[in-house]
C-alpha cells in the first residue's frame, strides 16, 4: 500500500513540474502576457506617431502656407520683398 502511495505522489509531483516549468507553463504565459502588453503600448505610442505624422502631411498638402512656413523654419528661405535680420544674443 505505501509504494501505491509513493508511486501517486510522484505522478502527481511529475504532472506539476509541467504546469511549473514545462512548455506552457505558468512562468512562460507570464512573460508572454508581459511581451504582449509591452507590445501594445509600442503599438500605441507608434500609432500616436502615425496619426501626428499623417496630420501634418494633411496639412501640408492643403495648405500653401504650411509649406512656406516649413521652408521658412527649417530652411531658412526668406521672400524677395523681405529683409533677414540675425539677433546675437551675447
Amino acid at each position: 500500500m505505501k509504494s501505491l502511495w509513493a508511486i501517486l505522489v510522484v505522478l502527481i509531483l511529475l504532472l506539476q513540474v509541467r504546469l511549473w516549468i514545462g512548455e506552457g507553463s505558468f512562468a512562460q504565459v507570464w512573460a508572454l502576457e508581459q511581451s504582449i502588453a509591452e507590445q501594445r503600448e509600442e503599438n500605441a505610442e507608434l500609432a500616436a506617431r502615425n496619426d501626428r505624422l499623417y496630420a501634418e502631411v494633411r496639412n501640408l498638402r492643403n495648405e500653401q502656407g504650411a509649406v512656406e512656413e516649413r521652408a521658412r523654419m527649417n530652411l531658412g528661405l526668406i521672400r524677395e520683398d523681405e529683409t533677414f535680420f540675425l539677433v546675437v544674443e551675447n
